[in-house]
């Protein structure tokens, strides 16, 4: 059975999805995850300190420079290596803590050249993040390593006194592990009674301890995530820089499709028309039987041609659908499927024309695999919407077993619905029933 984990975690980090019979308080301090995230913590103190004596060393030292020339390629090579930094940073979290952190926006090189290198590595504010993250992980490197290994140490070394106990009278001269003493009075953990006592407060330690270090590793992902990963308007811009080029490989697919269907399609049967009608007036002289045959069949063929060209029309953008909508275009599309279909609009009032558009051509695809794959008996079609977002709903009682990656064409759909901040929700078991949803951006038609 497939879970789902929180960000930043992963199976084997101490969420395993058995059950177990110990509590979680006991187990900790034996987990994995516990000593992952303790690893982490030391291994945060040399590198927090080497990354912080570069920032300081060389932010300083190209501020200072800066009268001259070469404090700007200083400053870029500081920045360039706090960026370095920062991909060890996120791989030693992936590794410890099993936080994924995607790499953040790459570099705006305008110029293929030193100075573009320069003035990109300046500008980017990623950049500027990963030496804010050098200055802040420092001083929380150095507090959480002290509260970690505190808790750690103390709390081990409490828990297991009594195996080691016996050093201090053999060694040391003293009946045990001294907790006060002045010039006049001292005490010693000696006793049954105060080593039991100590076994106790260990025991506590021992088991308050993965919780502290968990909590102090929070503050950690917190700063990787926001520092170093991808802002959100960056990572806003590679999505749409994504989408767009979706939206053109789609378009560029559309044209072809059209130039293809016009070329063997309509064209081929009007070349072959104005052969026909070109032999008939040859003949219209001397058979005029013949030439009217020939003229009867050159009707024919263009019926067929109008025909073909108001199907190439209507899948371009049908003109019942700018003349009244989604609901009339949704039932012409229904009408022609080869399974019954319900159709269902609910809508104050129209969308944008893009919207819309795309709404009905990701029902009509919708509606046929319904009619090649399915093997339904009947489909169903709902439209509405709900706040900001225009749903689609197709279902049928078919077969089931239908994937984005299936090969009937839900993956093109999933692209062409991404590319305008749409989503395409597949729910279809094998034997049925398939449910798929669709969610749109809602945007009124500008008057």
């Amino acid at each position: 059975m497939a879970m789902e984990y929180g960000e930043g975690y992963r199976p084997g980090y101490g969420d395993q999805p058995r059950r177990h019979r110990m509590p979680a308080v006991l187990r900790a301090p034996f987990e994995a995850r516990s000593w992952h995230e303790f690893g982490y913590v030391l291994l945060g103190l040399p590198i927090g300190i080497t990354l912080f004596v570069f920032a300081v060393t060389m932010i300083s030292l190209g501020a200072g420079l800066l009268v001259t020339f070469l404090g700007i390629p200083v400053l870029a090579a500081a920045l360039a290596g706090c960026r370095g930094f920062g991909a060890l940073e996120r791989a030693r979290a992936h590794g410890l803590l099993g936080l994924d952190v995607a790499d953040p926006e790459p570099l705006r090189v305008r110029k293929r050249s030193l100075m573009g290198w320069i003035g990109a590595v300046l500008k980017s504010g990623s950049s500027w993040r990963h030496v804010l993250y050098a200055l802040l992980q420092f001083p929380w490197a150095v507090f959480s390593f002290a509260v970690a290994v505190a808790f750690w140490a103390y709390g081990w070394a409490m828990l297991t006194y009594p195996l080691w106990f016996w050093v201090f009278p053999m060694y040391a001269g003293q009946g045990g592990l001294q907790l006060y003493g002045d010039e006049h009075h001292r005490i010693y953990l000696d006793n049954p009674f105060e080593i039991t006592v100590t076994v106790l407060v260990g025991a506590v330690f021992t088991m308050a301890a993965p919780w502290i270090v968990r909590a102090l590793t929070a503050v950690d992902r917190l700063m990787v995530a926001g520092l170093l990963g991808p802002s959100r308007l960056g990572a806003r811009v590679v999505e749409l820089e994504s989408d767009r080029g979706v939206v053109v490989d789609t378009a560029a697919a559309d044209l072809r499709r059209i130039e293809r269907d016009l070329h063997d399609g309509a064209q081929a049967r009007l070349v072959n028309l104005a052969m026909d009608l070109g032999l008939a007036k040859e003949k219209l002289r001397e058979d005029p039987r013949a030439a009217a045959r020939m003229v009867d069949e050159a009707h024919g063929e263009v019926k067929t041609a109008l025909q073909e060209l108001r199907d190439l029309a209507r899948g371009i953008h049908p003109a019942v659908l700018t003349d009244r909508g989604l609901d009339a275009a949704l039932s012409a599309v229904a009408s022609r499927c080869p399974v019954p279909v319900r159709v269902e609009v609910d809508l104050p009032s129209r969308p944008a024309p893009a919207i819309e558009g795309i709404a009905y051509f990701t029902v009509s695809e919708l509606l046929q695999n319904v009619g090649k794959h399915s093997g339904a008996r009947s489909a169903t079609v709902d439209v509405w919407r709900a706040d900001d977002r225009l749903m689609l709903q197709v279902m049928d009682d078919g077969v089931g077993g239908a994937a984005p990656g299936a090969g009937t064409g839900l993956r093109g759909l999933t692209e062409r619905l991404s590319a305008v901040d749409g989503i395409l929700a597949v729910d279809s078991p094998a034997g049925g029933p398939t449910r798929i949803t669709a969610e749109l951006p809602w945007r009124d038609t500008l008057n």
